[in-house]
C-alpha cells in the first residue's frame, strides 16, 4: 500500500507543484530537501496563517534562501 502511495506522489510531482497551504506532511517531504522536521515546521507556521508566497517560506525555521532556491519551483500556494 505505501509503494501504491508513493507512485502516486511521485506521478502527482510531474504534474503540479506542492501547494504549501494544503499539502500533507507526506507530501511536503515527497520534495527532496524537506525531510520530516521541516514538513513538520511548515505544518506549524500555516497553523497560525496561511503562505502568501513560496518565498515566505524564508520565515520557516531550517529554510533559508539558498535551500528555497533550489525547491522553490517545486512549491506553489495556489489554490488549483
Amino acid at each position: 500500500m505505501k509503494f501504491i502511495l508513493s507512485l502516486l506522489m511521485l506521478s502527482s510531482l510531474l504534474f503540479a507543484a506542492v501547494n504549501i497551504n494544503t499539502a500533507t506532511k507526506e507530501e511536503l517531504m515527497s520534495v527532496k530537501g524537506i525531510g520530516e522536521a521541516k514538513a513538520e515546521a511548515i505544518l506549524e507556521y500555516r497553523s497560525k496563517k496561511p503562505f502568501e508566497s513560496v518565498e515566505e517560506l524564508e520565515k520557516v525555521k531550517g529554510f533559508g534562501k539558498k535551500n528555497l532556491e533550489k525547491i522553490k519551483d517545486e512549491l506553489s500556494v495556489s489554490d488549483n
